[in-house]
């Protein structure tokens, strides 16, 4: 006989929130089981497992539609699969350097900041507002 779970040890076992399993099956991400007449919901073991490869997924930034579709493709499809996580790399890596930019304007904003230190206005402030002295 199969281990099944009450959806309050379901989100235990997994370590979400009981609204989190709610969401998913809302969104199609995990199946919720038909109701007793007579008792609770009660969940595969296996759905632990499948909760979990679904937070591992948006650790590396894979939104819960992009899982969707990894999910669909399951793990026969391991071509289709890569070209997904490689599109994923690509724009993470397109976020780093755009981030990296930032880091570098607000690097020369301090450093700016720091050298025209004056109690009439702050170079920080002064350049986000396009404002010059």
């Amino acid at each position: 006989m199969e281990k099944t779970l009450t959806i309050g040890k379901l989100a235990t076992a997994a370590g979400v929130h009981i609204e989190t399993i709610r969401y998913y099956q809302k969104i199609q991400l995990i199946i919720e089981p038909a109701k007793p007449s007579n008792g609770y919901r009660q969940y595969p073991a296996q759905t632990i497992e499948r909760i979990q490869f679904i937070k591992a997924a948006q650790q590396l930034g894979f939104s819960l539609k992009e899982i969707q579709q990894l999910l669909a493709l399951g793990s026969s499809h391991c071509d289709d699969i890569q070209v997904l996580a490689t599109e994923k790399r690509q724009l993470i890596q397109h976020q780093i350097e755009g981030l990296k930019k930032i880091q570098g304007v607000l690097d020369h904003m301090i450093n700016d900041c720091q050298h025209q230190q004056s109690n009439q206005h702050c170079a920080f402030v002064e350049a986000l507002t396009h404002k010059k002295r």
